[in-house]
């Protein structure tokens, strides 16, 4: 008997002590399920801030879309890289990467092309002194490309940056000749360019070309970059760009 009133007395006991378990467990896992809410709108904010970034940054200078560009060459699409920035500069992060050149924006790399210091270098019969006025100075480059682009637009009343791709797809050459020693007897031989270095030169010689022609002339530097690559992109002999592809193609022609 004394054990029937035990186990009847412990019994209503024991309900409420079985019940408390169950609701530390529901309150346990409501606070955990916070933290994930939380983590979840924090991440969906940050995801809505990044699109809002990468939204304000699709103008080149603010000014022009690089959304909507077409390339005619289909060799040099890989190698033609346009970031989503109003000031393109990657600092060099991806300085020790393969292909680094590959992933730099080609408005920095026309920007990097013109930050030349006093070489002194005779080309086409002038010799270069800018006594380093431009080299190191990144953001006065920058701002005179930005009153080229200006320019461009203005004159031709086009988008500048699908204007500079034009110039670099007419200045790219195809072919070029290396020195070959057999026998104790040197000679040029023709060789095909690979893509990027295609790319590269174009940029050189739009660059040198623009250095040219505003070197000890009242031309500012923005003014003959302008002329230069509304010339190259019509293909127009006068251009040096253009002028430098048909020499060494017919060069190249020849050593066959």
């Amino acid at each position: 008997m004394a054990d029937d009133v035990n186990m009847q007395t412990s019994s209503p006991e024991g309900s409420p002590a079985e019940g408390a378990p169950a609701a530390a467990q529901a309150s346990q896992e409501t606070q955990a399920k916070q933290p994930q809410k939380s983590a979840r709108r924090k991440t969906a904010k940050a995801a809505q801030q990044d699109q809002n970034l990468e939204q304000s940054g699709q103008l080149l200078f603010e000014k022009y879309n690089v959304n909507e560009l077409a390339v005619g060459d289909p060799s040099l699409t890989a190698y033609i890289k346009m970031s989503r920035k109003a000031y393109p500069n990657l600092f060099g992060r991806r300085k020790y990467k393969a292909y680094y050149l590959s992933h730099v924006d080609v408005v920095e790399r026309l920007i990097s092309k013109l930050m030349r210091g006093g070489t002194g270098k005779k080309i086409s019969g002038k010799v270069i002194r800018r006594k380093g006025s431009l080299q190191g100075k990144k953001l006065k480059v920058t701002h005179i490309v930005e009153e080229a682009f200006d320019s461009i637009q203005k004159k031709t009343n086009r988008n500048p940056v699908q204007v500079l791709l034009e110039a670099l797809q007419n200045a790219a050459p195809i072919e070029d000749t290396t020195r070959v020693r057999y026998g104790g007897i040197s000679y040029n031989v023709a060789v095909g360019i690979s893509s990027q270095r295609r790319l590269d030169v174009a940029l050189r010689n739009v660059a040198l070309a623009g250095l040219m022609s505003s070197f000890k002339n009242r031309k500012t530097l923005a003014e003959a970059l302008s002329n230069e690559i509304i010339l190259a992109a019509g293909n127009s002999p006068d251009s040096y760009a253009v002028k430098k592809r048909i020499e060494v193609e017919r060069i190249a022609k020849r050593a066959r």
